[in-house]
């Protein structure tokens, strides 16, 4: 018994056993944390969409019931029945009055109200104090220079309990064509339209929708007691004010919108009860798996163990001569299938690695190119767009000598850019390939930019990997003298250095930033993301880890970036590719 616990057998069957529980148990919890993740985010997703479609109801509603009024409002026969002292064309005014409420079952009445107190409408008998002179109305005045719904007609003096009679009101002030008042239309449209679609948003059993105004006030709730209990209003304004999204504690989500050209805030708020019957179900199911999983694992652990005990004691002898460094050994394809199978898998592994290792320099080679060519490809396609939007601009105001020189540089721009397909260029070359880049930003940014390229003659005919410096001087320009109040101006140098160096500096006096908050290059997202970052790492895969680019920067007073490469002409420039 001692010597089968202390075999390699019972071992591996009761590590199997172990991992399986282990793998099961794991395996399990990230699919339930990572299920649940995905049916919550759907479920939110889902309550929001209610939530924001319930407010676009209401907006659009409220937007089609604005334009009711301004039509009744412009129409030239009201402003001349209005206007007029007989009142003529009172029968064609009420007709547009009919036609309007005809378009909305829900519209209770629309009355349009002269300055001097003069009424039309489809109710026979209105509750409203009139005079001589409305301006002297405090409901009219509120009319006149207000276009909020609210909740009742500004000319109600009394707010009931019944539903039935409360109204959203509309008004919109009628003017001549010198711009003076000559009355209001008020448009009254039936609360229940407004109620009827809100209580049938889907939010679960506990969910509810309200809305409150910017004073507070109650506009909608399905309990009729949070318009008059201040307790009850207070937690509606609590939920509106307090922390938004999803309350894991509560299984709720709260969600607002403002509702736009009004003064309402529509606020959801939703029971989420799908998500915790589908994290039931879940929590059933991957419980049962688990079980007979493990009976599972539990009868065929010792087979299995037994199985793979066989192989490693046969080719533990050819296991330790490939380890020696012997890889011309070849193990006989001879016993049962799982023997075989080990052989034969153990000799194409061993193939596989003398082949491998007479690749790996070819590999490594390709490996190289690969990547630089794919860093090559991630130059920023935007510059094209920009430039061609220019031209078009340059054209349209017919400045036909500007649209030929930027078309000029621009196709000097490319030309130099693809310089035959080559990763190389000379430094004339790239210093004529920015050259042209900073014309055409010249030629669309105007006196706000300005430029200077200088370099060492000496350094011309250098060969260097191309698209180096057109990508710094555009994070110069975008992200330093854009940002700048004033003008701006790039300057570019290029020339050799005392310890064997060829040196390009790109300086801007523009925004600058704090280099505390930039980390590495290669994970700022602040300089252009593909721009410094595609550059330094180009320029580390040719030539090494000790070159490449050095940034300094301060607020306000711009940055300098300077690209570091050996001098070939000292011998240390030769390419590592």
């Amino acid at each position: 018994m001692r010597l089968f616990v202390r075999s390699l057998q019972f071992r591996i069957s009761w590590i199997y056993i172990l991992i399986s529980i282990l793998g099961i148990g794991v395996t399990g919890s990230v699919l339930y944390a990572g299920i649940s993740r995905v049916v919550l985010q759907e479920s939110v997703d889902s309550s929001q969409m209610a939530i924001s479609k319930g407010g676009t109801y209401i907006v659009m509603y409220l937007d089609r019931l604005e334009v009711l009024a301004k039509t009744l409002a412009d129409n030239p026969q009201t402003k001349r029945t209005l206007a007029s002292k007989d009142k003529t064309g009172e029968q064609d005014v009420l007709i547009s009055i009919d036609n309007v409420r005809k378009t909305d079952p829900f519209i209770k009445s629309i009355i349009v109200i002269g300055k001097d107190g003069y009424v039309l409408s489809n109710e026979k008998s209105l509750n409203m104090t009139r005079s001589s002179n409305m301006m002297k109305e405090p409901w009219y005045a509120a009319a006149v220079h207000s276009r909020v719904p609210a909740l009742t007609s500004a000319r109600m003096q009394n707010f009931s309990m019944n539903k039935t009679d409360w109204v959203i009101s509309m008004s919109q002030e009628i003017r001549d064509d010198s711009g003076r008042n000559l009355g209001v239309v008020l448009l009254d449209v039936e609360y229940k339209g407004f109620e009827d679609y809100l209580n049938k948003l889907n939010l679960g059993n506990e969910g509810y929708v309200y809305i409150l105004n910017d004073q507070n006030e109650v506009v909608y709730n399905k309990d009729v007691s949070y318009y008059t209990d201040p307790a009850k209003r207070q937690r509606l304004i609590a939920l509106k004010e307090g922390p938004q999204g999803y309350d894991k504690e509560q299984n709720r989500l709260v969600y607002q919108t403002r509702l736009e050209g009004t003064d309402w805030t529509l606020v959801g708020v939703s029971s989420l009860d799908g998500l915790r019957q589908v994290r039931v179900q879940l929590q059933r199911t991957f419980l049962m798996i688990a079980a007979a999983l493990l009976v599972l694992i539990l009868l065929t652990s010792p087979w299995i163990a037994k199985g793979i005990t066989r192989p490693v004691r046969r080719l533990e002898s050819a296991m330790q001569q490939v380890q020696g460094g012997l890889l011309a050994i070849r193990v006989p394809e001879t016993g049962v299938t799982e023997v075989q199978g080990l052989a034969r898998h153990f000799n194409v592994m061993v193939q596989e690695i003398r082949q491998l290792l007479k690749d790996k320099e070819a590999k490594e080679q390709a490996l190289r190119l690969h990547e630089l060519s794919v860093l090559h490809s991630q130059i920023n396609p935007h510059f094209l767009y920009n430039t061609l939007d220019t031209i078009v601009w340059m054209a349209e105001f017919q400045d036909m000598d500007r649209v030929i020189a930027t078309t000029k540089a621009l196709a000097e721009f490319f030309q130099l850019s693809l310089s035959g397909g080559s990763e190389f260029t000379t430094i004339e070359k790239e210093l004529a390939h920015v050259s042209q880049y900073l014309f055409i930003q010249k030629e669309r940014y105007g006196d706000k930019l300005s430029y200077e390229i200088s370099s060492d003659s000496s350094v011309k005919e250098i060969t260097i990997p191309k698209l180096i410096l057109q990508p710094l001087a555009e994070n110069a320009l975008y992200h330093g003298i854009r940002e700048k109040s004033g003008p701006g101006q790039i300057e570019i140098r290029c020339g050799k250095t005392e310890d064997g160096r060829i040196e390009f500096i790109v300086k801007d006096d523009g925004a600058g930033f704090d280099p505390a908050r930039l980390g590495q290059i290669s994970g700022s997202s602040r300089l252009g993301g593909v721009g410094i970052r595609n550059v330094d790492e180009r320029l580390k895969l040719y030539y090494g880890p000790h070159y490449g680019i050095e940034l300094h920067s301060s607020p306000g007073k711009g940055t300098e970036v300077t690209i570091s490469i050996p001098d070939p002409q000292n011998k240390k420039g030769e390419l590592e590719l």
